[in-house]
């Protein structure tokens, strides 16, 4: 019996510290004609789970050549957090985790 509960409490702990450090509030991409951009915006969470009210806005752009059905991007720049641009991440995820890091948050 001791060892089932002990092995869940092992389960239970590894699993909240891989949990999402972040809540996803909105995404969206945006342009025309010579760019795109798309924005993500997270909450953060605090050390015990909870939802903060702080967020973090993560951007990246693709610059784009043409018009219409003949438009060509060159492909997605890295993201960066609104608050240090010159930071960059290859994906949101660790965007997200770094900016909410920053914070003391999760």
């Amino acid at each position: 019996m001791m060892k089932k509960i002990f092995l869940t409490l092992c389960l239970c702990i590894i699993s909240i510290g891989n949990a999402n450090a972040y809540q996803l509030l909105s995404s969206k991409e945006l342009g025309k004609n010579d760019a795109k951009n798309q924005t993500v915006v997270v909450k953060c969470t605090t050390d015990t789970g909870k939802v903060s009210n702080q967020t973090c806005t993560l951007r990246r752009y693709a610059k784009c050549t043409g018009t219409g059905t003949k438009q060509s991007c060159n492909g997605w720049q890295p993201w960066q957090d609104l608050r240090s641009p010159s930071k960059k991440y290859s994906d949101w995820r660790s965007a997200a985790s770094a900016c909410c890091r920053a914070k003391g948050l999760r």
